[in-house]
């Protein structure tokens, strides 16, 4: 009775030793797991861009501007020999700029403190709320340099996008996951089912240009992910409470979800198109939605991370997505800040289907 079963057992086996790929993805995406998440999330916040400025109307610098300005620059994290920065501080001649460099996203808070013609004598913070995590290390980093300084003064805090929770933080992420997940089923795996099948071995089975493949199967995959990620924006929507602001912002949120859909089901695809089986296409696309996704911002703000895995955001187009739909949706900025992210998303969309259709190969041809 345990002839066929040792047999099954004894194929199946044989089979997976002589898949080296197979082997080595299975004990390096654990690790990865390992090294990637715990280094991804929770990190020591460092170089956080905050601006300082003394209030109008612009009387001389007081002695408390200048040194606390000096002293939140040289606000270090970490032990002696691999001390860094918590804090990049810009003096603004102007609150105005000020603020409107925070409302832009080139900063993350303004620091104003009081001229020496003061009423409140109030040291003012206005800082960008849409994640929980940064705010308090700046608020920290203001009550410690003022407490070194000895000023008995107190402190105002202005979150300018309200109270945001880490749900409706983290909730604008599952957005890009939905997408990624439905387009390495729709369009990766759909890919390779047609090859396993035969379906495009040569121009006598399949008379049809390698790049009228790649590209229908990328549109097709986009098609899915944009609905994912649409049904997904408003579970998002009702089980966090977010409102958005005007009809606009709605129409920039499905612009992003689209241009992103294009971006990610490009680039899994052109990654589909140099495997014959999903057995080897399964530990690639795993690894690599866990890279995208830890190194996005989905989690934790990219800035906590360390530089070795910071850099990854440059070519992440996750990130760009997730950074275009938080702006949107919980800062109500527009294409004057986002615009970066959408162009960003077509450079990659554009290099990703040009990589998929020259790399795609039929076995007769």
């Amino acid at each position: 009775m345990f002839r066929g079963p040792r047999a099954i057992f004894k194929r199946d086996f044989i089979k997976f030793l002589n898949s080296p790929f197979i082997i080595f993805s299975s004990l390096l995406i654990p690790v990865m797991y390992l090294v990637v998440f715990g280094s991804a999330l929770g990190g020591t916040l460092t170089h956080i861009p905050v601006g300082v400025v003394q209030e109008v109307p612009p009387y001389a610098d007081t002695p408390l501007f200048t040194n606390a300005s000096y002293q939140l620059n040289h606000i270090s994290q970490g032990s002696a020999n691999d001390a860094e920065k918590q804090l990049d501080v810009t003096v603004y001649p102007d609150e105005t700029q000020a603020l409107q460099d925070l409302k832009n996203g080139k900063i993350a808070a303004v620091i104003v403190f009081p001229s020496s013609v003061s009423n409140d004598n109030t040291v003012r913070i206005y800082e960008d709320s849409s994640d929980s995590v940064t705010p308090p290390v700046i608020e920290n980093g203001v009550m410690q340099v003022l407490r070194e300084l000895g000023a008995n003064i107190s402190v105002s805090i202005d979150k300018i996008y309200g109270d945001i929770t880490y749900i409706q933080f983290f909730g604008v992420g599952v957005i890009m996951m939905a997408i990624f997940t439905s387009t390495s089923f729709g369009g990766g795996i759909a890919l390779i089912k047609d090859r396993e099948n035969g379906i495009h071995e040569g121009y006598l089975v399949t008379p049809v240009k390698r790049s009228s493949i790649v590209l229908g199967i990328i549109s097709s995959g986009t098609v899915r992910a944009f609905i994912a990620g649409f049904v997904i924006f408003w579970i998002d929507l009702l089980a966090t409470g977010i409102t958005l602001q005007s009809f606009q912002d709605f129409v920039l949120v499905l612009l992003v979800i689209l241009i992103a859909s294009v971006g990610v089901t490009s680039f899994v695809v052109s990654f589909a198109t140099r495997f014959s089986s999903q057995q080897e296409y399964g530990p690639v696309i795993a690894f690599f939605n866990l890279i995208l996704f830890m190194t996005s911002g989905a989690f934790y703000p990219v800035i906590g991370m360390p530089g070795w895995l910071r850099w990854i955001t440059v070519i992440n187009p996750e990130y760009y997505g997730i950074h275009a739909l938080r702006s949107i949706i919980l800062k109500n900025q527009g294409l004057n800040v986002i615009g970066i992210d959408l162009v960003a998303l077509m450079i990659f969309s554009s290099i990703m289907i040009i990589i998929g259709i020259t790399t795609f190969k039929r076995t007769l041809e």
